[in-house]
């Protein structure tokens, strides 16, 4: 046996009994030398969240890209910003010719995310990336891409909201489209323009601070997959 171990042993024995004197109430003893070095703990590994990519902070934020087959809608940015649908924020961003997406507390969720993500763009100004919105169909897809994600929506319905109702916008805002105070339990989106020509021809020229017409079209749509872009 080398003498190092030899040493050892002798250390482990004098700190085991030191131990059992102090459980059985006796006066502890020192052992004699150096005590035995203690392990050195392993770093702990940094683990992302579950389902989500390791840069992936807040789905709400991050900027991603619309693209609509139907209607020959091709990688649109849609910026998120803090707030609520056609505000102040929301118009500016529109426009620039892009689609806007509200998070907050009156806005909605990142893509992907059970609740309601909504966007919205303009339909006759800055480009109107969304003119040919209200022509979306049951069944049509819209395919939202944000970071290594395509995620795949399919719509479902067609709603009308009134800017002058408050429990219009209520229902628009909603966490599920429609019913607001009801708890969501799957994905969902609102692709929301306005209804500028239809309201001009039924004699409706109300415009809000901002410009909006009173009322918007909007398309309703679920998740159905998603999958790596």
């Amino acid at each position: 046996m080398h003498p190092s171990q030899g040493f050892r042993g002798v250390s482990r024995a004098l700190a085991g009994a030191a131990v059992a004197l102090v459980a059985a109430g006796g006066p502890a003893v020192a052992a004699a030398g150096p005590p035995p070095a203690a392990a050195t703990a392993a770093p702990a590994a940094v683990v992302p969240s579950a389902g989500a990519p390791a840069d992936r902070t807040d789905p709400r934020t991050a900027t991603a890209e619309l693209t609509i087959p139907a209607i020959g809608l091709t990688d649109l940015r849609v910026v998120p910003y803090e707030g609520t649908t056609d505000d102040g924020p929301g118009t500016r961003v529109q426009d620039r010719g892009v689609a806007a997406s509200p998070y907050g507390e009156s806005g909605g969720v990142g893509p992907g995310e059970t609740g309601n993500y909504l966007v919205t763009a303009h339909r006759l100004s800055a480009g109107g990336p969304f003119r040919e919105l209200p022509s979306l169909e049951k069944g049509d897809k819209v395919l939202v891409t944000e970071g290594s994600t395509v995620y795949e929506y399919r719509i479902t319905e067609t709603r009308e909201t009134s800017f002058r109702s408050e429990r219009s916008l209520a229902g628009q805002r909603a966490e599920v489209p429609g019913e607001p105070g009801e708890r969501p339990t799957r994905a969902m989106i609102t692709l929301s323009t306005c209804a500028t020509p239809e309201d001009d021809a039924a004699g409706n020229f109300w415009r809000d601070a901002h410009h909006n017409p009173e009322h918007r079209i909007d398309k309703i749509g679920v998740l159905v997959s998603s999958r790596p872009a």
